[in-house]
């Protein structure tokens, strides 16, 4: 099945903010953002999937008026930090989490190791499925999740990966996980 995975259209928010599964405005200039969007994009999509957060179900809602939205692409999960400026958090929490954010997560949050496990337990489960054209609208993060889990990348270097917007991303899921193909731009990966 051939997938495309695309983050959400720019945001209206301060980047000096920690957010995460907060709901948070786009901000202005939707409608260009969208017509680049479908520029990259070949439709139609049998079925589309999104983040439940409306940033992303604003854009899905584009490409179908029948969106299944799934927990488990949700943002990374800040808890207590949800919102607040990143000067304003304990640094001396956050330098502990920053450490070692693949296991250890803010104050009621998660972890990154949880929140992968929970994009891989998506991409498993779309993988027994039977859709020739699928579109994932969702975040950053779990787009770096996916890239982690197809291409077995240690999740102490996603955030190595940048994930921009208006950047789709494309890959074949195969019947097993050794046969999916990878695409970026011009560049291929094989996985197996």
């Amino acid at each position: 099945m051939d997938v495309s995975v695309i983050r959400h259209t720019r945001l209206d928010i301060d980047s000096d903010r920690c957010y995460g599964q907060s709901e948070v405005e786009l901000a202005p200039g939707f409608a260009e953002e969208l017509a680049s969007y479908r520029l990259q994009l070949a439709e139609p999509f049998c079925q589309v999937y999104s983040s439940p957060l409306r940033r992303c179900t604003q854009l899905a809602g584009q490409f179908s008026e029948r969106v299944e939205t799934s927990s488990e692409l949700l943002e990374y999960d800040f808890g207590d930090w949800e919102m607040k400026n990143w000067d304003d958090i304990d640094q001396q929490q956050l330098q502990h989490w920053m450490q070692d954010f693949v296991y250890v997560n803010p104050p009621n949050g998660e972890t990154l190791g949880q929140m992968s496990a929970r994009v891989a337990s998506f991409i498993e489960r779309l993988r027994a499925q039977n859709h020739e054209r699928v579109l994932i609208v969702t975040h950053a993060g779990v787009i770096r999740c996916i890239w982690a889990h197809l291409l077995n990348i240690p999740l102490a270097e996603v955030f190595k990966l940048a994930v921009g917007y208006g950047e789709p991303m494309t890959f074949q899921l195969a019947a097993s996980p050794e046969q999916d193909i990878v695409f970026t731009g011009s560049f291929e990966f094989r996985v197996g």
